[in-house]
């Protein structure tokens, strides 16, 4: 779906002899500068910023493919990239929720949830079962995340029914993941 505004990119940062990796690096490194920039109360600013580092990141994928070097480790690090990146920006937004108990209970519920997701899924491919499914992929989540600091740094107060809806949706992948697997799992 996003190929037609991805690829044009990519092929350029090919062309300037960027490695996948390095684009997960940056990509990371600018996720955690708007992660602090949240954290400062800068929203709008910081959503901007995250919303740059992954964009950085949605391009190791077919920067690799159009320079023939997917690899094991590259998915292995931006993996771990996701995670850190999706981390940060969950604990710059806890940090500015400081003093409001409810929303700050929310984002750390949605966290919680943001790190099982992809851990039920690892968890099932480890006893070679599949645990996908749900709807709060990465995107999905990044997208709400984002789009939600972005306009509540706008002025409009949405942040805790954002986290609501992260909560409820997050969960309920959660458990679409476990269900899915458990029916796969021998008895």
């Amino acid at each position: 779906m996003l190929a037609p505004i991805l690829d044009p990119i990519a092929k350029a940062l090919s062309r300037a002899k960027l490695t996948p990796t390095i684009v997960t690096i940056v990509g990371l490194v600018v996720s955690i500068a708007g992660a602090v920039v949240i954290a400062m109360d800068e929203w709008v600013i910081g959503a901007a910023v995250v919303a740059g580092g992954t964009l950085l990141d949605a391009l190791d994928g077919p920067l690799a493919r159009f320079q023939g070097t997917a690899s094991t480790r590259g998915a292995f690090i931006d993996t771990m990239s996701d995670r850190f990146g999706e981390l940060a920006v969950w604990g710059g937004l806890i940090f500015a929720l400081r003093g409001d108990e409810l929303s700050l209970m929310l984002a750390v519920f949605s966290l919680g949830f943001a790190l099982l997701i992809p851990y039920v899924r690892a968890k099932a491919e480890s006893w070679d079962a599949e645990g996908r499914g749900g709807w709060m992929g990465r995107a999905e989540r990044m997208i709400l995340l984002v789009g939600g600091i972005f306009i509540s740094g706008l002025g409009f107060d949405v942040i805790r029914p954002m986290l609501w809806i992260m909560v409820v949706l997050a969960g309920f992948t959660v458990a679409q993941r476990i269900r899915n697997t458990w029916v796969q799992l021998p008895e």
